[in-house]
């Protein structure tokens, strides 16, 4: 694994996300940030996923975090999009 991407400029006092950056390599490591505050061998409904989401971030569009933690292969989905879960790190 390569070295650390500081996200310090995206995140607030409360380490809640306030902004999302346009770079890639940002973006994914702020995914990133978020995807450890879900546990892994667990299941999460949407409901669950959008709570955290919401508990996580500052600028009220917790549909783009859930949608781009999909996108990104930072959360899984069942087929009906009823069931998330973290996957096992590779």
């Amino acid at each position: 694994m390569g070295p650390k991407i500081e996200i310090s400029r995206f995140l607030d006092d409360s380490g809640k996300i306030k902004q999302l950056s346009q770079k890639k390599t940002f973006r994914v490591a702020t995914l990133c940030y978020l995807a450890e505050k879900f546990e892994a061998n667990r299941n999460y409904t949407e409901k669950e996923v959008n709570a955290i989401c919401e508990e996580w971030h500052t600028f009220k569009d917790y549909f783009i975090l859930r949608r781009e933690l999909v996108d990104n292969g930072l959360l899984c989905r069942d087929a009906k999009g009823s069931c998330y879960w973290r996957p096992i790190p590779k």
